[in-house]
């Protein structure tokens, strides 16, 4: 469940969210602080689970656009699914899951250094588990989340390239 606040330090208008929701302009103008009280969740700075995404985990978060370095504000949200199994991905080289092809299963904080590949990944394969991937190093930098599914071809999202990658494990809810 989250509690969300139109402004800065938990004031102003407020609506409490406990399921995804893809168009929160019906119940909030904006929002500039809010307090996750259980689950961890996915925040998307555009309705229909669009644009750059930001995860949150239980906590408060008084003023979260200058801690993140945002300018939007959550527009859409998403619940991440518990999950307390096994963490199972295969990235390939190229799109289609064409090319060399890495089994991963636990985070990996620079992808480039330790695989020693030259280039990121552009397809996955997520079996089991729930990801954030990262555009730079050590977790840093644009986010995006990946559920257990295909992925074939990331081209389509632009120019991207993963750089760091971890588990959304269950001490996160």
């Amino acid at each position: 469940m989250i509690m969300f606040y139109e402004d800065r330090n938990f004031m102003g208008r407020s609506w409490e969210c406990s399921s995804d929701c893809a168009d929160m302009s019906s119940y909030m103008n904006r929002c500039h602080s809010f307090r996750v009280m259980s689950g961890c969740w996915m925040f998307y700075d555009q309705p229909n689970y669009m644009g750059h995404q930001y995860c949150f985990r239980r906590g408060e978060y008084s003023d979260y656009m200058s801690m993140w370095g945002s300018s939007n504000w959550v527009r859409s949200c998403r619940m991440v699914p518990w999950y307390n199994g096994h963490y199972r991905m295969r990235v390939y080289e190229r799109d289609n899951y064409m090319g060399q092809m890495m089994e991963m299963s636990d985070d990996c904080d620079n992808f480039m250094n330790r695989y020693h590949w030259s280039h990121s990944w552009q397809s996955c394969h997520v079996m089991d588990g729930h990801w954030l991937f990262y555009d730079q190093p050590n977790y840093m930098g644009r986010m995006w989340y990946f559920g257990p599914g295909h992925y074939r071809n990331f081209s389509n999202w632009g120019n991207m390239r993963f750089m760091s990658m971890r588990r959304i494990m269950s001490d996160w809810y």
